[in-house]
């Protein structure tokens, strides 16, 4: 009886197959770095701070706005800046931050083509 019943289900099978998504891994593991870049406190208020200041901001006063460590901050920047959120210019013995703003129009993209597959 079991066996039949196992069998049935197989032949059957479970549900109406899923759509597959057109978008390929690659973009998929692009953007999940991208959000999970996005996804920390500090790191979206350091965005924040950069996104308020039309020049770029000395790493220093990125350090002085937190009540963190400058290693701790290190860390949160490099992280943006691996994910292509932000650029930093050496000037002297201090770095420069500033948003690459392209990058938040492909994080806009990403969203409105996920709100137009569901919308």
């Amino acid at each position: 009886m079991i066996k039949k019943l196992i069998a049935t289900i197989q032949n059957e099978g479970c549900c109406t197959p899923a759509n597959r998504s057109n978008v390929d891994s690659g973009q998929i593991e692009a953007a999940a770095q991208l959000f999970a870049a996005l996804a920390d406190s500090t790191r979206l208020g350091i965005l924040n701070l950069l996104a308020q200041n039309p020049e770029e901001v000395c790493v220093c006063d990125i350090t002085d706005s937190f009540k963190l460590g400058q290693p701790t901050i290190s860390h949160h920047l490099k992280i943006l800046r691996e994910a292509g959120l932000v650029m930093g210019v050496k000037r002297g013995k201090w770095v420069h931050y500033s948003l690459i703003k392209e990058k938040y129009r492909e994080v806009q993209a990403i969203l409105e083509r996920v709100y137009n597959t569901i919308g």
